[in-house]
């Protein structure tokens, strides 16, 4: 019964997320216009550089990350934060609560409709498009695996941080600045929109420290690095599964603090 109920909600997601097909074609191709935008400039700082190698990245390997990034960024894409915002200040938030399997747990399912939507129209297509015009420059090994397996990790510690922020809204009312807050701040400190690799030492180290480098870093250095031995890779996954504990612990503890200051707009 259980099963069958969260299937219903990811079945909600999916039918909810093909309605917007407009939004979903314009994605498509903002994907491919990034393609363009990205490998232009970098093939610019690439060619000023004395060498081929920047940081311990090549050209190939930099547009494969900063595509499969950004990639990534949108196939996790939930809207959480605006979903949550709009249960909060229409007072939706309050019947949902009464839900039996808990309101973390139906905005997580909810979403997962989103995200099988996203893979197929987003991630996969991506994917599938870096690679032929990279040149086949992605290693097809065991990377994939770990690649897949840091991928599901990731989903989780960025929907346990949406949750986090849309919580937020209880207390603010607002979702517009704090969603973009968030964007901004989870595309640089988790390497969206540069390589970690470029950032500077100090402040590397800062991002690192932070959970926001497990969603979009983690996956991309695993995929990237082939070479890696089983203990490189052992440590990136139980860093993830740290800030997957963590992150999923905070969000659950600040979300029931915080029920006790939720106001509904009208009531």
């Amino acid at each position: 019964m259980k099963c069958r109920k969260y299937l219903s909600m990811i079945k909600a997601g999916i039918m909810e997320d093909m309605q917007f097909r407009g939004a979903i074609i314009m994605t498509f191709f903002g994907n491919l216009l990034y393609l363009l935008l990205a490998f232009f400039l970098w093939k610019a700082i690439f060619e000023s550089s004395d060498s081929p190698v920047i940081n311990g990245m090549t050209f190939s390997d930099t547009i494969i990350y900063l595509v499969f990034a950004a990639a990534l960024f949108n196939f996790m894409e939930m809207w959480t934060v605006w979903n949550m915002g709009r249960d909060i200040q229409d007072g939706k938030i309050v019947v949902d609560l009464l839900m039996p399997c808990g309101y973390r747990r139906l905005r997580l399912f909810r979403g997962l409709g989103e995200v099988i939507v996203n893979f197929f129209t987003t991630l996969l297509p991506t994917a599938i498009i870096v690679y032929f015009i990279s040149g086949k420059a992605i290693h097809l090994g065991l990377n994939i695996l770990w690649f897949l397996i840091s991928v599901f990790f990731s989903f989780f510690i960025n929907y346990y941080i949406e949750f986090i922020v849309g919580t937020i809204i209880m207390y603010t009312e607002s979702i517009w600045g704090i969603d973009i807050m968030k964007e901004v701040v989870v595309g640089v400190l988790s390497g969206a929109m540069i390589p970690l690799a470029f950032f500077p030492e100090g402040f590397k180290q800062i991002a690192l420290a932070l959970p926001f480098h497990a969603i979009i870093d983690s996956p991309m250095t695993l995929l990237l690095h082939p070479e890696y031995g089983l203990t490189d890779v052992v440590n990136i996954l139980a860093m993830q599964v740290l800030w997957f504990v963590v992150m999923g612990i905070l969000s659950d503890v600040f979300f029931k603090f915080s029920l006790r200051r939720i106001t509904v707009n009208g009531g």
